[in-house]
């Protein structure tokens, strides 16, 4: 009898109750699991009508993945793979997406495109960084009517609580390892972003894009209930 709220494949054991507690199916993060383990893990999310994400996958593996998978999408600047199985209704509003720079465009997408895929509206803000704060004040009315707001910066990081001192929806901030080496990889983009005296700003871990536009799609989620 198999047990209630999973399936054991004996690699893995695939949470099938995950939707109805978070609102969306378990998503799989590809980088160490074999072709064979992506597959399997796949098919069995697909078998139980659930929609699809896998994070971190590279284009060769997709192509494999696509064989098997009928209808599997794949983004290459988010590196996201995806198959949407069922139809969201979007609220009202959007989730506005901003970056500090053009580098930091990759994370964006994936949190972008994991918030799209689980159902919300989502504009996207790019390269405004406060070597030209000129440019992200230009833009103050789609900071004020965003149900959220994403904001992906490496370097310094001090985006977050310039573009949450202008705002009033909850700013999720997403520290990148763009910068120099002083930057440590992201840490000092990090510090910063949790130093925010902006009350207001969340901060997820370097580079995870995933993770917020997952949190972002809970919080534009429960505005619209």
């Amino acid at each position: 009898m198999p047990a209630k709220g999973y399936c054991n494949l004996g690699f893995a054991r695939v949470d099938t109750d995950r939707k109805k507690r978070k609102g969306f199916p378990e998503v799989i993060y590809a980088p160490g699991k074999t072709l064979t383990h992506l597959r399997s893990i796949s098919k069995e999310i697909i078998r139980h009508r659930n929609d699809l994400i896998i994070t971190r996958i590279d284009e060769k593996n997709y192509g494999y993945l696509k064989e098997g998978i009928p209808g599997l999408k794949y983004s290459p600047l988010a590196k996201i793979a995806y198959l949407k199985q069922t139809k969201k209704t979007q609220g009202n509003g959007f989730i506005l997406v901003v970056t500090g720079g053009t580098s930091d465009i990759p994370v964006a997408e994936e949190a972008a495109l994991t918030s799209e895929i689980m159902g919300c509206k989502v504009k996207r803000l790019f390269d405004v960084g406060v070597a030209g704060v000129h440019r992200v004040i230009d833009k103050k009315h789609l900071l004020k009517k965003a149900k959220v707001i994403i904001v992906i910066a490496g370097m310094e990081g001090a985006l977050a609580s310039i573009v949450s001192g202008m705002a009033s929806s909850v700013v999720i901030a997403v520290p990148t390892s763009i910068g120099y080496g002083a930057s440590f990889k992201g840490v000092a983009a990090l510090l910063t972003m949790l130093n925010s005296c902006s009350p207001g700003v969340a901060v997820v871990n370097i580079d995870n894009g995933f993770g917020a536009g997952y949190l972002a799609a809970m919080i534009y989620r429960s505005k619209n209930e």
